[in-house]
C-alpha cells in the first residue's frame, strides 16, 4: 500500500528560514554535483584576459604573521597569486568567462594587512581584507559588499549602500579561507531597460552565512564601468595587496527556465493513503489557475486530495531536478507520465532527463494533518538553471521554530551535548564564550578543548526547543582541533608509542572547573596520580586562544598532545601550521622540544609534560 504521510521530517535549524528558502536549501545537496561546473584549472593564466606581470601561478604559498603584504611562493601549479612589485600597484585580473547568474566557490589566502576584492560582472565588489580579529565589521571588511560612491554628495556622505557582514568570521593571515557566493544578475527587458536589480542571494564565509538576499542598487565604488549589464567578467582586484586563490569553481546559470502552462485542478474530500481511481471519483470542486497553487477556493478544512494537471515547457535538454513540498501530507509528481517523486513525507525530490518540448505534468497533494496549513511548493533546477520555485510563492509557510540563541556579552559557560564535525557526539561538553567573539568547547571526558570558533556564540534551539535533544551548535566559523577526542595527556613508553584512546589504567577523573571573578573557568582533573589544571583564555586582539596546562610533579614518560592533523609543518621556531593551513600553534617556549610524529596516517604534535606548558591556538 502506498503511504502518503509516513512521517514529518524533523528539521534542525541554525536560523529561521521560510519554507520556500527551505526547499532551496534541501535541494542544494542533491543538485550541487549535477550543476555544470567550470573549475578553473590554474595550470596557467589562460582563463584570464591579458594578465599583468603581478599575477602568476604557484604550487605553494605562505604568509608571515608579522610582516605586512608578504606572500612567499613555491614552484608548481594550482594556486593563483597576486604579487605586485614592492611599493607599486598591480593590475586587476579579468576572466575570459562572461557570467550572468552564477555560484562562485573558492579558497583564498590573505597576507597580513592585505586588501583585495572580487567584482561580480566587474561591477559589484565583495571585499577581501585582512580583517582578522575585528569585532565590529563594516562594509569595507572581509566579506562586506563594498559601498557605492557619489562625489556630488556632502563630505562624509559620498559612500552609501554598503553592506557589512553579519559577523566577522575571518581567519588569520596565511590560513586558507573559503567563500561561496550566489549571485543573481540584473534583469533587462527587450529594449535594454533594467527591470530588476542584481542580488547577492547568499554569501558564505568559512561555512557561515554573512550576507543574504542583498539587493544591489547599482555598481559599487571602483566598478569597471558605472553601467549595468546582463553578462560580464569576473574581476579580481590586484592593485592593493598580495592575495592567493585556489579551487575556483564557477556555476554559470545561463539556460532558459522552464514554465508551467494550463494549470488545472480537482479537489477531493477525505483521507487518502494511496492514489485513487480518478475515473470513479467525483471532485468537490475543480477549475483552472494561472499558477500551481494551494490558494484554491473551496478546499475542505482538514483532509483532502488535490490533483493538478499542467504542462511544462522545456527550452533546453538536460537532467531536471524537482523538489516538492506538501504541508500536512504526501505528494506525487509525474512528468511525461513517468513517476519522478513518490510519497516521502512532506518533502520529496526526484530527477528526469528531458529534451526541449512540452510534457504533461501531474501533481498530487494529499493533506491529512489537521493543524497544518494547506501549502504546496514545487522547485526545479538543471545544470544551467539555478533552483527556483516554479509554483506560487504566495502560500502559507510551515510554522517556523523561533531560534534560541545565546550571546556572550560577558564570559559565558554553557554545558550541553556537542556534535563534532566529522566525529562523534561529546556528551560532557562545556562551551565557553567571550565578548571578544572567540569561543571554545571543552571535553570534560578527555580534558581538552576540541573546537574553537570565531563569531557569535551558540544556537541552543536543538537543546531547548520542544523536547530537545540536549545539544547546542556554534554560530560562528568552527575550527575543529580534534574530531576523535582522546585524553590530552598520555603515558608513552617511547616517542613512537601509539596514543591510547582508552582511559583504563590512567586514573583519569574530572574534578570540574572553577570560575574566576570575570566568570572565566579553569578546568581540573586527575590523571596518572597527578593533579592537572587547564587554563584557557582569549589572546590579545582576539587572535585565538591561549592554553596553560599545569601538572603537579609530572612523570618523565608523560606527554601532552597539542595538535592532530593531516599534516603539521614547523614554519619558524615554536610556530607550527596544522592541516591544510587551517590554524597555527605557537609554543610559549620555543625550546619546549615539541615532537612532530605520524600515527595511523595522521600527524601529531606532542610535547613532554612539564610543570607548566603554554601555547596558543591562532586561527
Amino acid at each position: 500500500m502506498l503511504r502518503w504521510n509516513k512521517f514529518r521530517p524533523k528539521l534542525k535549524q541554525l536560523r529561521v528560514y521560510d519554507r520556500r528558502t527551505l526547499v532551496l536549501i534541501l535541494s542544494i545537496g542533491s543538485c550541487q554535483q549535477m550543476m555544470a561546473q567550470n573549475k578553473l584549472p590554474l595550470t596557467d593564466l589562460s582563463a584570464f584576459q591579458q594578465p599583468a606581470a603581478n599575477w602568476r601561478i604557484a604550487g605553494g604559498v605562505k604568509a608571515d604573521l608579522q610582516q605586512n603584504n608578504l606572500l612567499q611562493t613555491t614552484a608548481g601549479t594550482g594556486i593563483l597569486v597576486n604579487l605586485p612589485e614592492k611599493n607599486a600597484h598591480g593590475q586587476d585580473l579579468f576572466s575570459t568567462l562572461q557570467h550572468g547568474d552564477l555560484d562562485l566557490e573558492l579558497d583564498y589566502m590573505m597576507s597580513k594587512g592585505s586588501n583585495s576584492g572580487i567584482y561580480l560582472q566587474g561591477r559589484y565588489e565583495i571585499q577581501l581584507l585582512d580583517s582578522w580579529g575585528t569585532l565590529a565589521p563594516r562594509a569595507s571588511d572581509n566579506g562586506g559588499i563594498y559601498e557605492r560612491w557619489n562625489d556630488s554628495k556632502p563630505e562624509g556622505q559620498q559612500g552609501y549602500d554598503g553592506h557589512a557582514p553579519r559577523q566577522n568570521v575571518s581567519r588569520a593571515p596565511g590560513l586558507w579561507q573559503h567563500m561561496k557566493i550566489s549571485f543573481q544578475a540584473p534583469r533587462f527587458d527587450a529594449a535594454g531597460n533594467k527591470t530588476a536589480d542584481a542580488v547577492i542571494l547568499k554569501l558564505e564565509l568559512n561555512g557561515v552565512t554573512i550576507q543574504e538576499n542583498v539587493v544591489l542598487s547599482g555598481p559599487t565604488r571602483g566598478a569597471v564601468q558605472n553601467n549595468e549589464v546582463a553578462s560580464g567578467p569576473l574581476r579580481i582586484q590586484g592593485d592593493h595587496g598580495t592575495v592567493a586563490f585556489r579551487n575556483i569553481v564557477i556555476h554559470n546559470f545561463s539556460a532558459p527556465r522552464p514554465t508551467l502552462e494550463n494549470v488545472k485542478y480537482s479537489v477531493y474530500k477525505g483521507s487518502f493513503d494511496k492514489e485513487p481511481d480518478f475515473a470513479t471519483l467525483k471532485p468537490v470542486t475543480s477549475g483552472t489557475s494561472a499558477l500551481l497553487t494551494s490558494n484554491i477556493a473551496g478546499l475542505p478544512d482538514n483532509e483532502f486530495l488535490v490533483r493538478y494537471t499542467t504542462t511544462i515547457a522545456i527550452k533546453t535538454a538536460g537532467k531536471y531536478n524537482f523538489n516538492l513540498h506538501t504541508s500536512g501530507g504526501g505528494g506525487v509528481l509525474k512528468v511525461n507520465n513517468q513517476p519522478v517523486i513518490t510519497p516521502q513525507g512532506w518533502d520529496g525530490r526526484g530527477s528526469i532527463e528531458l529534451q526541449p518540448g512540452s510534457y504533461p505534468v501531474e501533481v498530487l497533494y494529499a493533506k491529512n494533518t489537521d493543524w497544518a496549513k494547506p501549502s504546496i511548493t514545487l522547485s526545479v533546477s538543471e545544470a544551467g538553471i539555478r533552483d527556483f520555485v516554479i509554483s506560487d510563492t504566495n502560500v502559507p509557510v510551515d510554522d517556523p521554530t523561533d531560534p534560541i540563541l545565546v550571546t556572550a556579552n560577558e564570559n559565558t559557560v554553557l554545558r550541553s551535548f556537542m556534535d563534532v564535525r566529522g566525529g562523534k557526539r561529546v556528551v560532557h561538553a562545556v562551551s565557553v564564550g567571550s565578548p571578544a567573539k572567540v569561543h571554545y568547547t571543552y571535553d570534560m571526558d578527555n580534558g581538552l578543548p576540541f573546537q574553537v570558533w570565531r563569531g557569535e556564540f551558540l544556537n541552543t534551539t536543538p537543546m531547548w526547543h520542544d523536547r530537545g535533544d540536549g545539544s547546542s551548535r556554534p554560530l560562528g566559523t568552527v575550527q575543529v582541533l580534534t574530531n576523535q577526542p582522546a585524553l590530552a595527556i598520555g603515558k608513552l613508553a617511547t616517542k613512537e608509542t601509539a596514543w591510547s584512546t582508552d582511559t583504563a589504567g590512567t586514573g583519569f577523573r574530572p574534578t570540574g572547573y572553577a570560575l574566576d571573578e570575570s566568570g572565566k573557568p579553569t578546568f581540573r582533573y586527575n590523571i596518572y596520580g597527578t593533579a592537572v589544571t587547564d587554563d584557557i583564555s582569549v589572546l590579545p586582539e582576539n587572535q585565538g586562544i591561549h592554553r596553560t596546562v599545569t601538572v603537579q610533579q609530572p612523570a618523565s614518560d608523560l606527554y601532552l598532545r597539542i595538535a592532530v592533523g593531516d599534516s603539521i609543518e614547523q614554519v619558524s621556531p615554536g610556530l607550527y601550521v596544522i592541516g591544510d593551513k587551517s590554524y597555527y600553534v605557537k609554543m610559549d617556549d620555543a625550546k619546549a622540544n615539541p615532537i612532530i610524529r605520524n600515527q595511523n596516517g595522521r600527524a601529531e604534535l606532542i610535547v613532554p609534560v612539564q610543570a607548566k606548558t603554554g601555547y596558543a591556538v591562532i586561527f
